[in-house]
């Protein structure tokens, strides 16, 4: 998650009011985190899906992040002055106390987006349009190559049905679509974005599938053999290529109005990253500031500078803000070369948020 603030001589001011740091602290050290715009949180370490893209779904323990864990933190929350958390997982809707979680957080004004795989939506539709000012559900093509990738017999219908229901209770509620592209469904990708409008979503994303990092559950990084199973041949990529085109070319409309989220440019990217791993084209970190304004809390506890990079610390221990500021963290921080850091390289995904 990437988000870029500007800090002028008043946003200084405002930190040693609220953190009692002073302006010459402020100014000297730049890997100190002052604010936290945005807070990813594995509610749930278990999925609903068996994505063939995947291991998430592998965990044997599930794990859930309670309101227990929540509370501790609310004070360092506040001081950190997190204004967005998205609820990703695993499936967080298999989290019982995801709504309590949602009321404390909603109280103190902080954003919310549910991020899921929309199975059980149609079940937790009251809850959610309660909850959450938007959602995003996974969509990763059209009916049957949804179905095959998700391994859910049925996934794409249970999707729809939940939006259905999810609308009836809350027309207005804010719904997206993210996709995941890899080779079950790189000849898709325009079809993809017809079946984010067939079901009557406000846009759809798209991004690479990562290959190469240990995030969502793996233990270890995958291995060629594992990362051929979901990455393009060389064949593939150039059908990948010309299905970019053709998206960009038919769908004029849907790029002007917002709907697909991405630029032409963006989406070619997703294409360089395929010929990265094919060797064809040097890896090149995307511009990005995740570790200095975001972090990613899973369901254990541990806190993550992003999706991809290791832990610096857990929850159970210590203060969000004491783990983001401590000696891990710190150090992590001013010895991040971004241009040359093996994770970074391969990263597949960098948001832009402008508050």
């Amino acid at each position: 998650m990437v988000i870029f603030i500007s800090a002028g001589s008043g946003c200084a001011l405002e930190i040693k009011l609220e953190n009692s740091l002073s302006v010459q602290e402020c100014v000297e050290d730049p890997h100190i985190v002052h604010t936290l715009p945005v807070l990813v949180v594995h509610a749930h370490s278990s999925c609903n899906c068996r994505c063939i893209m995947c291991d998430i779904w592998k965990t044997r323990e599930a794990k859930i992040f309670r309101v227990s864990d929540l509370e501790p933190q609310l004070e360092s929350i506040r001081q950190l002055g997190v204004r967005w958390i998205v609820f990703s997982g695993g499936e967080p809707l298999m989290n019982p106390e995801l709504p309590q979680l949602c009321s404390i957080l909603g109280d103190a004004g902080i954003r919310l987006t549910l991020l899921s795989t929309g199975l059980l939506l149609k079940k937790c539709a009251s809850s959610v349009a309660a909850s959450f000012d938007d959602v995003i559900v996974s969509l990763d093509g059209p009916p049957a190559v949804h179905d095959a990738i998700r391994r859910v017999e049925g996934a794409f219908g249970l999707l729809q049905g939940g939006i259905c229901a999810l609308r009836e209770v809350r027309r207005d509620i804010q719904i997206t679509a993210r996709s995941t592209v890899q080779k079950a469904n790189h000849k898709h990708l325009l079809e993809t974005a017809r079946a984010a409008k067939l079901l009557q979503l406000n846009g759809i994303s798209f991004l690479a599938a990562d290959l190469t990092s240990s995030a969502f559950n793996r233990s270890l990084i995958w291995p060629t053999s594992r990362q051929a199973e979901i990455g393009l041949s060389l064949l593939e990529s150039r059908v990948l290529d010309d299905q970019i085109e053709t998206l960009i070319r038919d769908s004029k409309e849907e790029f002007d109005a917002g709907f697909i989220a991405e630029s032409p440019a963006k989406l070619r990217r997703i294409a360089r990253h395929f010929r990265v791993q094919l060797g064809l084209e040097s890896a090149e970190s995307p511009v990005c500031n995740a570790p200095w304004t975001s972090a990613v809390i899973e369901a254990d506890g541990e806190i993550r500078p992003c999706f991809f990079h290791q832990s610096i610390g857990n929850l159970r221990n210590a203060s969000l803000e004491a783990i983001l500021n401590g000696a891990k963290g710190l150090y992590f921080r001013k010895s991040l070369d971004m241009a040359t850091n093996s994770v970074c390289r391969n990263c597949v995904c960098s948001l832009n948020y402008r508050p």
